[in-house]
């Protein structure tokens, strides 16, 4: 049987204790943080241990429970100081941060400073590359203004599609341009100019056109001796690099002050002539236009394509990594230097003691018609800079009478001083100055001396007589004719006679179509297929091809006169002229001109 028995004092204090510490751990768990919630729904087994153990440790000793209850839930203080950061790892943190940072700002910087030091390196080796190039003092020196225009844009598109001719043509300026831009930049002159050459002749010194314009600078005869150039059988000076280029410059700076200062339009002279410019000028201002170059409209095809080219020019020289133009270094000293001397030489002899070659001579020297310079000057020579100095030493131990070689000729009965002058490639003039002959006049079984080419005259390949036979012996289609040049006949004549025409047969022998020929010259001809008339000669009136003139006779003007000015035949002025036996001043004459084949 149960008795029901009341609970002693002791038990009573145990189990209000244990009431308390239950009340208690409630509360604690109900005043946690959710971080420390979730730590203790982590950790079943520690909370279900406090709870089994709590009695057996009340049993032990009353005050503990609350204790051991206490240090395993700790208070929201204790949490917050847990979870705040540490004030030394922070500082710690914010240090190497601050440490990488400047790392990076100077590992950049002494990038930077090696960068500006490789930029610098290069700037001044390009720099230095540029200031020994004549092409950077062409382009520092400019002073026209650019044109761009679709006339400009169709040449300067020319030039960027043949990178080949440029190439050639800065190949062949190479020993000239730094002597150009001297004589440009003493006169103040934009050194643009210097590109002239390249529009005239592509810088070659030996070109010959069509209106007997010759030289670099392609300057006709009448121009020539105008601007004080010397033409002689020995020398051309309008293919002397010297004098044709200071000429050259002195005419261009003349056309630009008489067009006031008008680059374009003193441009186009030098071209076409003052003349006809300053007509072209007076028709557009009489019809209140523009009387600019590029508004000129009277001028030919020519005249119009030719500044053009020359502005072409200047923006791509201006501008030659914009267009991709891989210029060919220059130097801006001159290559040669000008060796005087005290009288005529023979110009192989001059290449031996020189020591380079009759060919690299001419190249330097091409105003020389000959194989000697000329007996009346210029006196010079201009040579390579390596071999100036061993001329000079070589030449000075050959006497001026060994310089030529001279030949004990006698004469033979019917000889005429032209017959010899030719059989020896010289001059009369100087058969007879040397042989102090006055007339002309000679007697058989008496001596000349007679100076002649101490070579093979095959060896002298840039005279005038070896570049003429190369032209001729050049192969083109059709057939091979040379023909004998008779009394009376002309380059138009004669091209009537075979069916070709004037410009054609002029190229053929390298000649200009206005030429004057010599009885007994000869002459290559090409034809197709055999000849079937020669009507031309015989013909009383000209063909359409021609154009009919009114000549009015000057004083002094004699038919072969007018004839070789006309390159026709004195025939064929009797034959359109009912002419008395003497010509008289104004009297008026129908000429049948072929106007293609006249110009300068």
């Amino acid at each position: 049987m149960f008795i029901k028995q009341k609970p002693r004092s002791g038990e009573r204090n145990i189990f209000a204790a244990a009431l308390i510490a239950s009340m208690l751990a409630g509360c604690a768990n109900s005043g946690t943080t959710p971080t420390r919630q979730n730590e203790a729904a982590t950790t079943p087994a520690i909370t279900s241990e406090s709870q089994t153990t709590s009695a057996p440790l009340l049993d032990k000793d009353d005050n503990s429970a609350a204790v051991v209850t206490h240090e395993k839930q700790p208070d929201s203080a204790e949490v917050a100081a847990a979870s705040a950061p540490d004030p030394a790892a922070a500082s710690l943190s914010l240090d190497v941060e601050f440490e990488a940072e400047q790392a990076a700002l100077a590992h950049a910087k002494q990038q930077q400073e090696e960068a500006a030091v490789v930029a610098a390196i290069k700037a001044s080796l390009a720099e230095t590359r540029n200031k020994h190039n004549a092409w950077y003092r062409l382009q520092n020196g400019m002073q026209l203004a650019a044109v761009d225009n679709p006339r400009v844009r169709a040449q300067l598109k020319w030039f960027l599609e043949h990178p080949g001719y440029m190439q050639r043509v800065m190949e062949r300026a190479r020993p000239i341009l730094p002597f150009v831009l001297d004589e440009l930049e003493q006169r103040g002159l934009p050194t643009e100019l210097a590109l002239l050459p390249i529009v005239e002749s592509a810088y070659q010194a030996f070109a010959y056109s069509h209106g007997r314009a010759s030289g670099m600078w392609q300057i006709i005869p009448s121009t020539g001796r105008f601007l004080g150039l010397k033409q002689n059988w020995w020398y051309d000076g309008r293919r002397d690099i010297i004098e044709s280029t200071r000429a050259a410059i002195n005419y261009l700076d003349s056309l630009a002050q008489q067009f006031n200062g008008d680059w374009e339009l003193a441009l186009a002279a030098y071209n076409a002539g003052p003349g006809k410019i300053r007509n072209a000028v007076r028709y557009n201002k009489k019809r209140k236009r523009p009387t600019d170059f590029w508004h000129l409209t009277r001028i030919r095809k020519e005249t119009r394509n030719y500044v053009p080219k020359m502005f072409a020019l200047r923006e791509l020289f201006a501008h030659p990594d914009k267009y991709q133009l891989n210029l060919v270094p220059v130097g801006n000293e001159v290559s040669y230097e000008i060796v005087e001397l005290d009288g005529q030489i023979d110009l192989a002899l001059a290449a031996d003691l020189a020591g380079i070659s009759v060919n690299q001579l001419y190249q330097l020297n091409p105003a020389f018609n000959r194989w000697a310079t000329a007996p009346e000057g210029p006196h010079r020579l201009l040579l390579p800079r390596g071999s100036a100095e061993q001329f000079r030493i070589e030449v000075a131990k050959v006497p001026p009478s060994k310089r030529i070689n001279w030949v004990r000729h006698k004469i033979r009965n019917g000889e005429t001083l032209s017959h010899i002058s030719n059989k020896y490639r010289t001059s009369v003039a100087l058969i007879k100055d040397v042989n102090n002959i006055r007339g002309t006049n000679i007697r058989a079984g008496k001596y000349l001396m007679v100076p002649t080419a101490t070579k093979s005259l095959k060896s002298y390949t840039l005279s005038e007589n070896s570049r003429i036979a190369q032209i001729q012996n050049t192969n083109r289609s059709g057939t091979k004719r040379v023909h004998i040049v008779r009394p009376g006949q002309s380059l138009w004549s004669i091209s009537r006679n075979y069916g070709v025409t004037t410009k054609a047969l002029a190229k053929w022998n390298g000649m200009a179509p206005i030429d004057t020929l010599r009885v007994g010259q000869k002459l290559v001809v090409w034809t197709k297929g055999e000849l079937t008339h020669t009507a031309s000669i015989n013909q009383t009136r000209p063909t359409n091809a021609l154009h009919a003139l009114r000549y009015t006779v000057r004083k002094g003007d004699s038919l072969y006169r007018i004839a070789d000015r006309f390159n026709i035949r004195v025939a064929d002025i009797k034959r359109w002229n009912r002419i008395g036996k003497y010509l008289q001043p104004g009297q008026k004459l129908k000429l049948y001109v072929d106007i293609t084949s006249q110009s300068g």
